[in-house]
């Protein structure tokens, strides 16, 4: 599948993963999604994902950002510094285009490489 693939060691699982990154995170926020990164002991990036039914209503849009999300971080994964990372999805980001919204996650991932000391 190549060195661009998105396996379970690339994924927040439990409740504890997330946890953890909650409870001291490195922000980087825009109007769409807010990223949460906390420096972990593996050696690549782990990635959790949340869009409450709340925020984005139809279960079609909250799945088609999921998708987004992850495949504009399976590509950006060899660039980021080895941190666990959520993203957490934000009112009116259903209403993006693909395009904005890889655009906006192409930001917050080089906000988060400097936040997190990886430029």
């Amino acid at each position: 599948m190549g060195e661009n693939n998105f396996s379970r060691e690339l994924r927040l699982l439990t409740p504890s993963h997330f946890t953890y990154v909650f409870d001291n995170a490195t922000p980087a926020v825009s109007p769409s999604f807010t990223i949460l990164a906390r420096k972990n002991s593996h050696n690549n990036s782990r990635l959790g994902i949340t869009i409450a039914k709340k925020r984005v209503r139809k279960a079609h849009d909250r799945n088609r950002l999921k998708r987004l999300v992850r495949e504009s971080f399976r590509h950006k994964q060899h660039h980021l510094p080895n941190v666990d990372i959520i993203v957490i999805g934000k009112s009116g980001a259903d209403n993006l285009s693909n395009q904005e919204v890889f655009a906006t996650l192409e930001k917050l991932w080089k906000k988060l490489n400097k936040r997190c000391g990886n430029s």
